[in-house]
C-alpha cells in the first residue's frame, strides 16, 4: 500500500459495530474477492473485498475475516484469514503478510493460515445457530454478470444445508451508510489530495492541451500524495462531451471558449473522494456559461442545505428535481407551457439534467445505504446536479462531498474554488 498507516481502531470499532447485530450464537463469514484473469497469464489488478476492507483493512489477496461473538472460545470471536507466506511465492509477487503484522493493521489478534482454516471454521459452523454470509447487494449492481462472491455461498450451503442462513449485506448496508469521525478523517485525506490535483490542472489548462494531460497531472498529483490511484474512471470531458455522463476517452483537444468538466477522487487509505468541477479552458467564462454554471450552483448550494438528518431520501431527490425544474426554466431552455404540457413520467427538465443527484460515498464511490429511507446523521453524499445543453454544446456538473452531523453539515470540498470568481482567480495566477 502507499498510503501511511491507518489506526487500527477505525477496523476494531467496525466490527464491534457489526457484532451488536448479529443474533445471538451467530458467526459472520467474509471472504475476499477473486484474483481474476485477463488474458493469457496476466490478471486484473486486485481489488480488495470492500466488507473485508471495512472490517480489517487488509488489502492483501484471498484474506477472509470470520466473527463469532459467542464463541465460548474467546480468542476466536474474531479471526483474521491469510495466505501462507512461502519463498517461491514471495519472490514472484513480493512481501505478504505475517501474523504480527496483519495484527497491527487490522487488531485482530487471531491470525489463521488459508490452508488451515477449514477445522476451525467446521468446529465454527457445528456450534453456531446461525451463519451470516456476505453478497454483492449494492442497488447499481449488474446481476447479469459472472458473481463470485456467490460461489463461496454456494459452497458453505452445500456444505452445510440444515443452517439457518442470514444475509450479511442487510447489516452492511446500514452500517457502512453511517460514516464514524476515523472513516471521515481518512475520507478528508483523499478529499485534500484530490483538491491538490484540481489546484494543479487549474493553473496547467489553456487552449491545446488535450484531455489525457490533463489526467496525466492529476494521476501524477495523487501518486506523489500517496493515493492508491483514482477513485473511479477519471473523466475529463471539454466541449460538447461534458454531456455523457460517464466520458473516459479522455482523448481530445480542449479549444479555446470551451468548458471542460472534470469529474475525479482519490482513492487513499481504501475510502474514496469524488469530485466534480467544470471550468473555462481559456480562464474566463463567458456571460452564458457563467449563467449557466451559476444556475447549477443554486441548485448545488440548496442541496446542501436541504440535506437533513429526517429528510427522506425519496423527499430530498423530489425537492432537488423541483429545484432543477426551477433553473432550467430559468435559463429559458424551457417554459411554463412546456411544464403544463408535460408527460409526467418524463418531465421537460429531463432532457437538460438526466441523473440522480446523490449517491452514498465510502470505500466504495456509490457506496452502499438506503434510498428510501430518512437521511441519518453520520451520512456522506454526494451532491452533484448538472445542466447539460446539446444545442449549445455545454455541460456543466458541480459535486462536492457532505458529512450529516447533528450540528449541520460539514463539507469536506469547502477550501477549494467553486464560483465562478473564485475559478477565474485561481486560473488566472497560472
Amino acid at each position: 500500500m502507499k498510503y501511511t498507516p491507518i489506526a487500527n481502531k477505525l477496523y476494531t470499532q467496525n466490527r464491534a459495530r457489526f457484532a451488536k447485530k448479529m443474533k445471538p450464537n451467530s458467526v459472520a463469514i467474509f471472504p475476499g474477492n477473486h484474483v481474476l484473469s485477463t488474458n493469457g497469464d496476466a490478471l486484473y489488478t486486485y481489488k480488495p473485498n470492500s466488507d473485508v476492507l471495512w472490517l480489517s483493512g487488509i488489502v492483501q489477496e484471498k484474506s477472509m475475516v470470520i466473527l463469532y461473538p459467542d464463541n465460548p472460545d474467546q480468542s476466536a470471536r474474531e479471526v483474521l484469514v491469510l495466505i501462507r507466506p512461502n519463498e517461491h511465492l514471495e519472490k514472484w509477487e513480493g512481501h505478504k503478510l505475517r501474523k504480527d503484522e496483519a495484527t497491527a493493521i487490522s487488531g485482530i489478534k487471531n491470525v489463521q493460515w488459508l490452508d488451515s482454516i477449514d477445522p476451525v471454521l467446521q468446529v465454527m459452523m457445528h456450534h453456531a445457530d446461525n451463519v451470516y454470509l456476505s453478497s454483492n447487494e449494492n442497488d447499481r449492481l449488474d446481476t447479469s454478470l459472472f458473481r463470485p462472491d456467490l460461489l463461496f455461498v454456494h459452497d458453505i450451503m452445500k456444505r452445510f444445508p440444515l443452517h439457518h442462513y442470514e444475509r450479511a449485506a442487510r447489516i452492511m448496508k446500514e452500517l457502512r451508510a453511517i460514516k464514524t469521525k476515523e472513516e471521515v478523517e481518512v475520507t478528508q485525506v483523499a478529499v485534500d489530495i484530490t483538491e491538490k490535483a484540481f489546484r494543479r490542472v487549474m493553473k496547467f489548462i489553456r487552449p491545446g492541451v488535450c484531455e489525457h494531460e490533463i489526467e496525466a497531472e492529476i494521476t501524477h498529483e495523487f501518486l506523489r500524495n500517496r493515493a492508491t490511484g483514482h477513485a473511479y474512471g477519471c473523466i475529463i470531458a471539454s466541449g460538447d462531451r461534458a454531456r455523457v455522463l460517464h466520458y473516459v476517452e479522455n482523448n481530445s483537444e480542449c479549444k479555446d471558449g470551451e468548458l471542460i468538466l472534470m469529474d475525479f477522487g482519490a482513492e487513499y487509505g481504501n475510502y474514496c473522494a469524488d469530485l466534480t468541477r467544470t471550468i473555462p479552458v481559456n480562464g474566463k467564462f463567458t456571460k452564458r456559461q457563467k449563467e449557466v454554471y451559476n444556475a447549477v450552483l443554486d441548485a448545488h448550494n440548496y442541496g446542501k442545505k436541504l440535506l437533513k438528518p429526517g429528510i427522506l431520501f425519496t423527499d430530498y431527490v423530489t425537492k432537488m428535481n423541483a429545484e432543477m425544474e426551477k433553473q432550467v426554466l430559468k435559463l429559458g431552455l424551457i417554459s411554463k407551457a412546456d411544464i403544463k404540457n408535460q408527460d409526467p413520467a418524463n418531465p421537460a427538465y429531463r432532457k437538460y439534467f438526466y441523473h440522480g443527484v446523490t449517491h452514498h460515498l465510502g470505500i466504495d464511490v456509490h457506496d452502499l445505504g438506503t434510498r428510501t429511507e430518512a437521511v441519518k446523521e453520520g451520512m456522506l453524499f454526494t451532491v452533484e446536479p448538472g445542466i447539460y445543453i446539446e444545442e449549445e454544446q455545454m455541460g456543466i456538473r458541480i459535486e462536492n462531498n457532505i458529512w450529516v452531523t447533528k450540528t449541520g453539515n460539514v463539507d469536506l470540498f469547502k477550501n477549494i474554488p467553486i464560483t465562478v470568481e473564485e475559478i477565474e482567480a485561481a486560473m488566472k495566477k497560472k
